[in-house]
């Protein structure tokens, strides 16, 4: 399925209302080129997830986590591992914590990632316009909180 946000100030809501319904031990995949909103998005489900501290893009950190919302969220990029043996990096760790895990560029961490997630393409229509394609494990959960924003 695939749904068109019009502003960042929508995707953040479409974000936010993921959060606010995702049940622990989810794990989603955010794809995009830079700039398509991969963080905003991120700062949305952690605000639905009820995370009030402030949430950054932790391309150089790799990893950040977060507590203190209904469910822990860790928040992940993984742009930077492009060029590096990622199985021996212990980041499964992260998806199996009970919470709520979300890798950006987490198509470079295929080989060692699980069989069940919810997989989210960002592309960009205009400068404000983003669809957004989503399949997998939440697709059909996301189908019903993303109703009013479905492309066609």
């Amino acid at each position: 399925m695939q749904y068109l946000t019009i502003s960042a100030d929508e995707t953040m809501e479409i974000a936010q209302k993921l959060g606010e319904a995702l049940p622990a031990d989810s794990l989603l995949i955010l794809n995009g080129d830079l700039g398509m909103g991969k963080t905003v998005f991120a700062k949305g489900l952690a605000a639905g997830l009820g995370i009030t501290e402030r949430i950054t893009s932790p391309t150089f950190l790799l990893v950040q986590e977060y507590d203190g919302g209904r469910l822990p969220f860790c928040h992940m990029d993984a742009y930077r591992l492009e060029d590096c043996p990622v199985a021996d990096l212990g980041l499964d760790d992260y998806w199996s914590s009970r919470g709520v895990c979300l890798i950006e560029w987490g198509e470079l961490l295929s080989e060692i990632l699980p069989e069940s997630y919810t997989k989210i393409e960002i592309a960009r229509l205009d400068d404000e316009h983003r669809v957004f394609t989503v399949s997998g494990e939440h697709e059909a959960l996301i189908a019903e909180l993303w109703k009013d924003f479905e492309y066609k």
